[in-house]
């Protein structure tokens, strides 16, 4: 069954807590969601500020391929005429080619927190749903609260369903997050004896079945899935739309998008989280950066056999793709997936390599997250790599004088070929003043280094108890704009540990930049 995709990040998701779309976000993500095949895009509520108005004006002068662009209100205020009621006539004003207005199918919140009748609730649904099909729009109705007001007063809820009979979709709102399946069920059958509109379901994650719901939905009628991208949306969040479309896809059998839309799924759900300035939980399905990682030596033993053995879909399918991770619970199969994926396992000892990372595991090392930091281990272990460089040793200074702030300073000597190149730096900390002094010396040799930053530094505490003589973890993000790669240091010495960290950022980047074979450079 062809079903409809409705993606309310822009409104129900910029709801989350800490997060704030500007209008060019939103056009931003718009575009994405566009190019992605979703079929209708809610921008935000133009009777409620300027960003949202400002959104619709200029989404108006833009081609959409897939998308219909959606603007989102409420039914009229209650005692005034839908042609008087401002918000009505913002969303006539934005001239989106659809509307979405929520209304309350629920005796208890007409009367507790609109404070009007039920009586007076029904004719604002009618009177909304005439006003803007009058304006020649397509009106989807939001049966806010729709379950929980079949569990209040069932009868008064068939009311409201026969009120928006005009609509053009009528979506029903797990508004308060807490149905079960089996409610879902009942509620959407029950909608579907009561009226000939398709209808939609719009469900919230608070018992963390958003998902579960929204399919229960689906295989009991609806043929509209709301959704956010990552499950943005307030309290818990809204259903997962970047889960739900691949699972109503390759799992359901519904038509969704087409296969090329679907491998952007990955992409899309870092790129938006991105925009929002939140992590993916590496754990998210078909996206996560863990989705189809595999830890457990069993596990990569039996990845190695066949793709299927642990993963439920080809992740090629989401844009997704399959890891193997290094750690004490490897063993020589995982170390030999890696290593051939590498293009290394002719040359890769797996016993040699195991016993290596649980050496260094025992000082604290992990690889995870690392992975640069493993394939380095991997090719110096392979018996003919030359690394570029040699660090001869360093030095790192930390004062302060006469109340000034703090200064840190480092000295650094660096080996390329037979010469020995000695050079310092200044930087607002020990470790920036390393990094400055070590650049200072390596880009003299190799100006490719340039396009390299550091993006994130993390230090773990290994052994709390020991306070401060504790050993500690450094894990560095790094990137070249092309790619990110993780690297790992440790040591009892947080510098030293820093150290271990920034020089395999450099000496990947060097390898990601000229290909595996190093060569000795000449100093520029």
């Amino acid at each position: 069954m062809q079903l409809s995709l409705y993606d309310t990040t822009l409104r129900d998701g910029a709801q989350t807590e800490g997060i704030s779309f500007s209008a060019e976000d939103k056009l931003r993500i718009a575009e994405r969601l566009d190019a992605y095949g979703v079929h209708y895009i809610e921008g935000g509520f133009p009777g409620s500020n300027p960003k949202d108005r400002e959104f619709f004006t200029r989404a108006a002068e833009r081609s959409w391929k897939h998308a219909r662009i959606t603007a989102f209100g409420a039914t009229r205020y209650k005692g005034i005429r839908a042609e008087a009621d401002d918000n009505l006539q913002s969303l006539a004003a934005c001239e989106t080619p659809t509307v979405t207005i929520v209304a309350k199918f629920s005796r208890f919140q007409a009367e507790n927190v609109l404070e009007t009748t039920p009586d007076e609730n029904l004719a604002m649904i009618r009177d909304s749903v005439a006003f803007l099909k009058d304006a020649g729009r397509e009106v989807i109705v939001d049966a806010e609260h729709y379950f929980d007001g079949l569990n209040h007063d069932r009868a008064y809820v068939e009311q409201c369903v026969r009120a928006a009979a005009d609509a053009d979709w009528l979506v029903l709102c797990d508004t308060n997050g807490g149905s079960l399946p089996s409610g879902i069920r009942d509620g959407v059958l029950a909608a579907a004896a009561g009226t000939e509109l398709p209808l939609g379901i719009h469900t919230h994650d608070d018992l963390d079945l958003a998902e579960a719901n929204a399919l229960a939905g689906v295989e009991s009628g609806a043929r509209q899935v709301q959704g956010t991208a990552n499950g943005l949306g307030e309290r818990c969040g809204n259903a997962n739309l970047l889960t739900l479309i691949p699972t109503l896809q390759l799992k359901l059998g519904h038509d969704c998008v087409a296969p090329a839309q679907l491998q952007q799924t990955a992409a899309l759900a870092r790129y938006i989280a991105e925009i929002a300035n939140v992590t993916l939980d590496p754990q998210t399905p078909f996206a996560g950066h863990s989705a189809f990682a595999h830890k457990a030596g069993y596990h990569g033993s039996g990845m190695r056999k066949h793709s299927d053995a642990y993963q439920h879909i080809d992740p090629l399918l989401v844009g997704n793709d399959s890891r193997i991770l290094i750690s004490e619970l490897a063993g020589r199969s995982s170390v030999v997936a890696r290593a051939d994926a590498l293009g290394l396992g002719s040359d890769t000892d797996a016993a040699q390599v195991v016993d290596e990372l649980k050496a260094l595991e025992e000082r604290g090392f992990q690889f995870e997250g690392a992975e640069a930091s493993f394939e380095l281990l991997l090719r110096r272990l392979s018996g003919d790599y030359e690394p570029p460089f040699a660090f001869v040793d360093f030095l790192v200074l930390a004062e302060t004088r006469g109340g000034r702030d703090m200064l840190s300073e480092a000295m650094v000597k660096i080996r390329v070929g037979e010469e020995i190149f000695h050079t310092a730096a200044e930087g607002n900390g020990p470790v920036s003043a390393l990094d400055r002094a070590a650049r200072k010396a390596l880009e003299r040799f190799f100006p490719e280094l340039g396009d390299m930053q550091l993006a994130d530094y993390k230090v773990r505490i290994l052994n709390s108890s020991a306070a401060t003589d504790a050993a500690v973890r450094v894990l560095i993000q790094s990137s070249d704009g092309d790619g990110e790669w993780g690297t790992v240091g440790s040591s009892a010495n947080i510098i030293e540990a820093s150290w271990l960290a920034l020089k395999d950022s450099y000496e990947y980047a060097l390898l990601r930049a000229r290909g595996s074979q190093s060569t000795v450079a000449k100093p520029t």
